[in-house]
Formats: C-alpha cells, sequence, structure tokens
C-alpha cells in the first residue's frame, strides 16, 4: 500500500485514520486480523463453522476474503483503490459543482417502510441510471436498506434535507433523521467513476505472492457468498466482479440480504466479525434462534475484539444440539 497500515490503525492521528482512504482499508484489515486469531489461536476452521458469508457495503471485501474469493492482500488493494476512487469522485464533485455530501440514515416506524420508499423513489427516481443526466448538487439515492425500519440517503444534503421535507409534508408522519459521520455520499450516483476503476482493478492479475499471473479472483470460493446488490447468492466469477464494481453505486440491500438467509436459506446462528457491532445490531432480534430464551445472543453475536472470541465460540458450541432439532435442522 505504500505505508504501514498497522501503524495508522495503532497509532493514528485519529484524523489520518478516518479519512475514506485509511479508514477503509483499516476497518477491512481489522476484520480479517481477527479472523485469522480465531483461525491460528484457537484452531477455527471457517468452513466448519460457517454456512454462507456476506458483508456490508465496505464489509463485503472482508467477507470474500473470507469465503475464499480474493486473496487478503488483493481485497486490501481493491479497497484502497476504491477508497481513493470514491474520496477522488466527491472532491471532483465539490469543486465543479460546489454543495455539501453526505449520508442521512432515516429511521421510521416499520408500517411505514415501504411507502417512505415508495415515495422518496417517485421523488428522486428509482436508481442512479434515472439521475444519470442530473448534476451531482441535485442527486440523491437510497444508499442502504438496513432494516425493517432504517434506511440511509446518499448525496446533496441539502436535496437530502428537501426530501425529508417533502416526506413529512406529504405522508403525513415524522421519520427521524440522522446526519452520519462520512465524508462522502457512498452508493450515490456521484460515485459512478469509482464503478470504472473498480471494473479495470477486478480485470488486473492477482498481487498475492504466488498467484502473481492468476485472476484476482477465485471461483468458486470455499463458502457461498450473498451478494449486498442482489441480496442472493452469486453464481459466477462473472457475476461476482460485476457486483464488487457496482457495490460502490447502488443501493445496498441488507435486509433483502438478511430476509432471504433467515427465511430462505433457513440460517439459524449469525456471527459477525470486525470493529464495531453495527451488523450485528442491524440483525438484531429479527432472526436468529428465536424462542431459545436459553441460548446466550441469541444466536447472534460479534466478534470485535479477540477477548470476545472464546465466548461466542461457547455459544457456537451449546447451540450446536439445537440446530438438529426440526426446526433447526436447516
Amino acid at each position: 500500500m505504500g505505508y504501514k497500515l498497522s501503524d495508522i490503525i495503532q497509532n493514528g492521528p485519529s484524523k489520518l485514520l478516518t479519512e475514506t482512504p485509511n479508514a477503509q482499508p483499516a476497518i477491512m484489515a481489522t476484520s480479517i486480523f481477527i479472523l485469522r486469531i480465531l483461525e491460528r489461536e484457537f484452531n477455527f476452521r471457517v468452513t466448519d463453522h460457517f454456512d454462507v458469508t456476506l458483508g456490508h457495503s465496505l464489509g463485503e471485501f472482508a467477507a470474500v476474503v473470507a469465503g475464499g474469493y480474493i486473496s487478503f492482500q488483493d481485497s486490501l488493494h481493491l479497497v484502497r483503490k476504491r477508497a481513493e476512487a470514491m474520496s477522488d469522485a466527491t472532491k471532483h464533485a465539490i469543486e465543479k459543482y460546489g454543495g455539501e455530501y453526505g449520508m442521512v440514515a432515516v429511521i421510521s416506524h416499520p408500517e411505514h417502510m415501504d411507502s417512505l420508499i415508495q415515495a422518496i423513489r417517485e421523488f428522486v427516481g428509482i436508481s442512479a441510471e434515472d439521475q444519470a443526466d442530473l448534476p451531482p448538487i441535485e442527486q440523491v439515492l437510497i444508499a442502504n436498506i438496513n432494516s425493517k425500519n432504517q434506511i440511509v440517503l446518499s448525496g446533496n444534503i441539502e436535496r437530502i434535507k428537501t426530501l425529508i421535507a417533502h416526506v413529512r409534508q406529504f405522508l403525513g408522519y415524522d421519520p427521524r433523521a440522522v446526519r452520519l459521520k462520512a465524508d462522502s455520499p457512498f452508493h450515490s450516483p456521484i460515485m459512478q467513476p469509482a464503478v470504472t476503476v473498480m471494473r479495470q482493478l477486478l480485470e488486473e492479475p492477482s498481487r498475492a505472492e504466488g498467484r502473481e499471473k492468476e485472476d484476482v479472483v477465485t471461483f468458486p470460493g470455499k463458502l457461498p457468498i450473498v451478494s449486498n446488490v442482489s441480496a442472493r447468492p452469486v453464481c459466477c466469477k462473472k457475476e461476482l466482479k460485476d457486483l464488487l464494481a457496482r457495490g460502490c453505486l447502488d443501493t445496498v440491500r441488507w435486509w433483502d440480504s438478511i430476509k432471504y438467509l433467515d427465511q430462505e436459506a433457513r440460517i439459524r446462528r449469525w456471527v459477525g466479525v470486525g470493529p464495531g457491532k453495527v451488523g450485528r445490531n442491524l440483525v438484531g432480534k429479527e432472526v436468529g434462534m428465536r424462542g431459545k430464551d436459553l441460548v446466550k445472543g441469541g444466536g447472534v453475536w460479534a466478534i470485535t475484539d479477540p477477548s470476545e472470541v472464546e465466548e461466542v465460540l461457547r455459544g457456537l458450541e451449546d447451540t450446536a444440539n439445537l440446530m438438529e432439532d426440526d426446526e433447526y435442522s436447516e
């Protein structure tokens, strides 16, 4: 990467660490470091314990490493270049059009969520393609559908404020809006240049030692992977490359992915690995081993620090026999 990432993670300064080109590789690397500790110190084999992998937005690049699709070295390179392209796209929009850009979480009652999403799409257009001819200062997209009661809007902040005011006026209820600490409008039409960069990078040969002339993507991997873009398992190498590139721009369909795994794939035990517990909180009480009150964690765990590993491993061991029950047989 041209610098020692571990020094920035350990020593900062915070301002340097939180810049997008540093923060995103740091988050991905920390997730994989925790996974490697599981493997090396606790003899934890991913394929013995997990049936499928997925990651939220940037977390998808940790998921492809865990699933055996891309090496850690290649994923780290991709994440760094992706972050640089996203940061550059934002700077270009500001320099050319002015304005302020970012992301805003919108929280609403679950009963209102479908009508809220429909109203927003009618106001701004369904997808990035619908806004292709608009200057960035007018572009807004639903960046994430995170849960049954939370979405995230991304783009020009003033236009987002106008959109939320429109929703409050015409839908007759008042969703809560929270500005996120994001220095770029990720998953908005402004990120189109990053998609082009990612498509090019994903066609380059691997940078991993011993794989220098091989494709950067291995398919199939060790585990199925569910895409943020399609909310379904990836079927081939070409599709994986396409979806990873589109992930810079397209809506993160996290809630659809979770519902697919819960309702169709019947996944009952969930383990999040990485800094912070956002993923675990987004899964929350909606999935897991429902009705099993004696199961610590409810079948949904998060490992954000090596000190939490043993507790999660005990939880997996304690619930192994329950998985033999008819309700959890799949």
